[in-house]
């Protein structure tokens, strides 16, 4: 079956039959998503679509989402052709549309099958297709996942220095490279040679017979590549950095035990000066150079490789841990576990330790960690390709991996655990505690892991159960903001006043009555006046929010809500929409081939009409009533000034209202000078226009669109600032400045977390006395803290259909932070701590920014780490409501306290 071009088809008030019910289109759908996840397969064809569309296609079908669970078809109009437009990034050619970079799977887009997009176009057409293949990725254990964001290389051509982006997927290899390459030069394999020309400098010249893959071989997002041809004259650019050939490495860190060594006096004020620094490049990063007189180790920034802010926050706080930078920057060859089918074979270990003496031997140059983010991927695909992730993630993989690579432990013995039989505390948590030393001993177990005790109590027979288990940070709940200030922009159908932008507060799960009710306050919405909710993007209505109990949740900060003010005669059985769109103020409607050039801009209006026939000369009524209030001869600034919340002063409204009967608008076809403006009966999709005449008769729809067209006359007589620049939902300050009217304090955390509360329905426990399920309660107790406390504040909740980040400011001490209170194992050791490192995340989820403080110990003094720059920064500043890992260093023993009267002399 040959289907049309959606862009050649119009439908003017009427039917079309469409190919499948929406019943048959879910069926449909659904059975050719489940016969792909049943034959994964490398390679296989997956295609992007917006997920504003697919959302709207999922409503039409009765596909339960976020905002109807029923699964039952509903009232939805079918959907236009498919619409990806919004996900691509506009600056590339049309021929090969590239996504837009920071997208989020499941919030930005969806990904169906191959035959799930043929289906698709079929019914809708549309697109552009944007086709993505499966890769299967991982060391241990396979996992499929599909590639949305291929790899993007910078190519700059030695011959001319012109430079084109070559993409290809990571999993592509160093030989599928210089063809991709040659073919696109239009160079022979023979003559081209092509170098890792990360930083614009020629570090290592590329296999061309190599199968070796792109990812590993340590090539990374918007990386540089040179190409340089046999019998061309050198460019500048390749001639500046032949100097340094002699300085090529292999790509992995050396795999030989003897080549691990100490590094430089620590400014952190441990010294390791009995090992010597070799002068010997073991990686392609970046050369390690012995620290110059005056410089200071530890202030070396991390360059991002394409999102890896995440990463180089986490590495940048355990980069500024003392015990873990002493042990790394000493030879710990003896310790790597090789063997451990629990690890990556030393390999993670290996290149975390090249990152760290990198760190602390450049002085303030910037470390590309290419190597570590290639070990990473390789062993922890989740944090493959360049997707933002989450820096408590990334420590967690990474303190874990660290340990398993450096566990003495060789062969494990098997331990078979005792119950405590109401034995004391001390010792049960003394007898767990050693058996989990004799499987587990690793620098990691030794500064960072602490133990707690967990209770349960049978709610039933009362049966106690008390274990004792390690921990390697502490996640701690926060207390989630209750409520979500909303900015809405409300548009007076009756044109009294001007477009005014409200900033409500309403519940943060609530629906779209409690906004409509306390948007209704804000404006002093009178009892026989509504509000009509709607999204616009694109400068078109892209949704209306007309049930009230949808949730709120489905309403996003960066979106455009407006909310239109109706007199409630105006709406009720017998009524349609009307909506106004204005465009044609860069070329004339008319001048359009097929509407595809007119550009839209502003806000629409929408207002209801009686569904019988409409004259031209009435729309045109409807229009000058919405805009009389940005008449530029009364929009003095006298007025401007005078108005409250949007309100025109009488003289104004008095003066404005003469506008509606008095055209003045200059319009050049005789056959419509009786009308105000140009006016266009257009279609849904915008692409077809019928000039509209004062006897024109329109048969409203449920929904009749026209088109203003804003030549310079009606420019001049209208301001349309006020149609532009629609106020985001909520916009977010990447400043994060602290909120302290939402204060809490980390001890409140703390005993959120240690608070008894009941398992969850889906976590029962056997209880050993009933010999049954039970939902028990659970209270977690300290027994034993490490070296190296780390926090981690819970700022991100997810749950089936909502993810949301809490921006609470979280007051937590810098210094003397005491926990000895919530200690129950009174040992006599210190239990007081200091702060020394914080990661920070900036923004909203699925994106945002990661930075880190650190503080340089026996300097007393702290810095900014943000990516490749670092700077120093105020104690003060270290406190805001971006913290979301802190990182506690135990002081007060006795060592601590001799360093410190050292110091003080």
């Amino acid at each position: 079956m040959t289907i049309p071009n959606s862009n050649d088809i119009m439908v003017e008030n009427a039917v079309c039959d469409f190919p499948c019910t929406p019943e048959e289109e879910r069926r449909i759908v659904s059975e050719l998503t489940t016969e792909s996840e049943d034959n994964l397969k490398e390679g296989n064809l997956y295609f992007v679509i917006s997920k504003r569309w697919y959302t709207s296609w999922e409503k039409y079908v009765g596909q339960p989402t976020n905002e109807c669970t029923s699964g039952e078809p509903s009232e939805a109009s079918r959907p236009g052709p498919i619409e990806n437009h919004d996900i691509i990034d506009s600056a590339n050619d049309t021929n090969d549309p590239q996504l837009r970079r920071l997208l989020v799977e499941g919030e930005d887009y969806v990904l169906v099958p191959q035959q799930v997009w043929k289906r698709l176009v079929e019914w809708y057409n549309g697109g552009p297709p944007i086709p993505r293949k499966l890769i299967c990725q991982g060391f241990y254990s396979r996992s499929y996942s599909v590639e949305v964001y291929p790899l993007c290389l910078m190519l700059t051509d030695g011959r001319d220095e012109s430079i084109t982006a070559i993409r290809l997927g990571k999993q592509a290899s160093i030989r599928e490279l210089y063809e991709k390459v040659c073919a696109t030069t239009g160079v022979s394999q023979e003559k081209a040679h092509i170098w890792d020309y990360f930083g614009k400098r020629k570090s290592r010249l590329l296999d061309p017979s190599s199968n070796k893959n792109l990812e590993e071989s340590s090539l990374h997002m918007d990386q540089d590549i040179l190409l340089e041809v046999d019998g061309s004259s050198s460019s500048q650019s390749a001639m500046s950095s032949a100097g340094k050939e002699l300085a090529l490495v292999p790509l992995e860190p050396s795999r030989s035990r003897v080549t691990i060594a100490g590094g430089p006096t620590l400014s952190n004020g441990h010294s390791t000066s009995k090992f010597s620094l070799l002068p010997k490049i073991t990686s392609e990063d970046d050369s390690l150079s012995v620290l110059g007189k005056g410089e200071k180790g530890g202030l070396a920034g991390l360059n991002n490789l394409g999102n890896t802010c995440f990463m180089n926050s986490a590495l940048q706080c355990l980069a500024h841990t003392p015990p873990i930078v002493e042990y790394f920057l000493q030879d710990y060859s003896d310790d790597l576990n090789v063997d451990n089918p629990l690890g990556t074979c030393g390999e993670l270990a290996l290149a975390f330790g090249e990152l760290l003496k990198k760190l602390w031997s450049s002085g303030r140059n910037a470390v590309a960690p290419r190597s570590f983010k290639t070990n990473l991927a390789r062993f922890a695909p989740q944090f493959s390709g360049y997707n933002q992730h989450d820096s408590q993630e990334l420590l967690a993989f990474l303190l874990d991996g660290l340990h398993e690579d450096l566990n003495k432990v060789k062969q494990k013995p098997y331990v078979e655990l005792k119950d405590s039989d109401s034995r004391p505390d001390d010792e049960v948590a003394e007898e767990r505690w050693n058996y989990h030393k004799a499987r587990n001993d690793s620098v990691i177990v030794n500064v960072c892991q602490g133990q707690y005790k967990s209770t349960l109590v049978c709610p039933v027979c009362g049966k106690i159960s008390i274990t004792f288990d390690p921990f390697m940070y502490l996640s701690l709940p926060l207390p989630s903001t209750l409520t979500r200030s909303m900015t809405v922009t409300v548009f007076y159908c009756d044109g009294s006043r001007l477009p005014m932008p409200y900033t409500v507060t309403v519940p943060k799960h609530g629906s779209c009555r409690d906004l409509i009710t306390a948007l209704g306050t804000a404006c002093c919405l009178t009892n026989d006046e509504s509000l009509l909710l709607a999204e616009v993007y694109d400068h078109k209505i892209f949704r209306y929010f007309e049930n009230l109990l949808e949730s709120l949740s489905l309403i996003k900060d960066d979106e455009h809500i407006v909310a239109y003010r109706l007199n409630k005669m105006q709406k009720g059985s017998g009524k349609a929409k009307l909506e106004i769109l204005h465009g044609g103020q860069e070329k004339a409607v008319l001048e359009s081939v097929r509407g595809r050039d007119v550009k839209l801009f502003g806000t629409p209006f929408v207002t209801f009409v009686n569904t019988e026939p409409l004259s031209g000369t009435e729309i045109d009524a409807v229009i000058s009533g919405f805009l009389s209030p940005l008449h530029r001869v009364q929009a003095s600034s006298k007025i401007h000034n005078g108005r409250e919340n949007g309100h025109l002063p009488d003289a104004a409204a008095d003066e404005t209202s003469g506008s509606k009967s008095s055209p003045d608008t200059e319009i050049d076809d005789a056959s419509d000078r009786e009308l105000s403006f140009r006016i266009f009966l257009t279609d849904e999709r915008g692409l077809n226009f019928k000039p509209l005449q004062s006897e024109s008769s329109v048969n409203p729809g449920t929904v009749t669109r026209v088109l203003v067209e804003w030549n310079e006359t009606v420019h001049e007589k209208y301001d349309t600032s006020y149609l532009s620049d629609l106020p985001e939902v909520h916009k977010t300050s990447f400043s994060a400045k602290k909120t302290r009217q939402e204060a809490i304090s980390l001890f409140s955390c703390l005993e959120a977390f240690l608070a008894e509360e009941p398992l969850g329905p889906d976590d029962m426990w056997f209880c050993p006395g009933c010999k049954e399920h039970r939902q028990a309660n659970k209270k977690l107790d300290l027994w034993k803290l490490p070296d190296i406390l780390v926090f981690h504040l819970k700022r991100f909740t997810y749950s089936r259909y909502l993810k949301n980040k809490i921006d609470t400011f979280v007051n937590f001490p810098i210094r003397d932070l005491d926990l000895s209170k919530y200690v129950k194992n009174k040992n006599g050791q210190s239990y007081l701590y200091e702060l020394y490192a914080v990661s920070n995340h900036y923004g909203g989820l699925g994106g945002g920014h990661y930075t880190a403080y650190a503080k340089l110990i026996d300097e007393n003094k702290w810095y900014h780490f943000d990516d490749a720059h670092v700077s120093s920064v105020n104690e003060s500043e270290i406190k805001s409501s971006a913290a979301y890992l802190l990182f506690y260093r135990r002081v007060g023993s006795e060592t601590e306290t001799e360093a410190a009267k050292m110091s003080e002399d």
